[in-house]
């Protein structure tokens, strides 16, 4: 068997250096930044939905407590103030999921002994995020409010 024998046999060794270039960290830290946007968008979208489910829930729990009180006060709903029906509800009044200590948003009610409208204002960017306009104008255009009327 024939071997060759490398005189400088140092000078044919790899020399490896632990470090990535430039452009390899610039690609690496683009990725990161664009995956970053995209989970914050996405985050952001949950929270919006997460809230108007939030609302409709509240509004549709308002709506119980006002039949409650309907059917335990003579068939009639509350003249002026519908927040005499809390005692039906299972905790207090609730509030919009945005509203903060200082300035409480509250839902959009109206009652007479004959009827009520109970309206949340729901987030969003589209033209149809409700069921209603406001005040519970069901043909409206922009429906851009979660809205329950009387159910009696």
């Amino acid at each position: 068997m024939n071997m060759i024998k490398l005189k400088n046999s140092k000078n044919l060794k790899l020399k490896v250096w632990g470090g990535f270039t430039l452009l390899e960290l610039l690609v690496v830290i683009g990725i990161i930044g664009v995956l970053t946007a995209l989970a914050t968008v996405a985050y952001s979208t949950t929270q919006v939905g997460g809230r108007n489910a939030r609302r409709k829930q509240d509004v549709i729990a308002i709506q119980n407590a006002l039949e409650q009180y309907y059917s335990a006060n003579s068939f009639a709903y509350p003249a002026a103030d519908c927040t005499e029906a809390v005692t039906y509800l299972k905790g207090s009044w609730p509030t919009d999921p945005l509203s903060t200590v200082l300035v409480p948003k509250s839902y959009l009610i109206a009652c007479q002994p004959a009827s009520y409208c109970v309206c949340g204002e729901m987030e969003g960017s589209a033209a149809t995020r409700g069921n209603s306009g406001l005040g519970c104008d069901w043909s409206a255009a922009e429906k851009a409010y979660y809205c329950v009327g009387n159910l009696q």
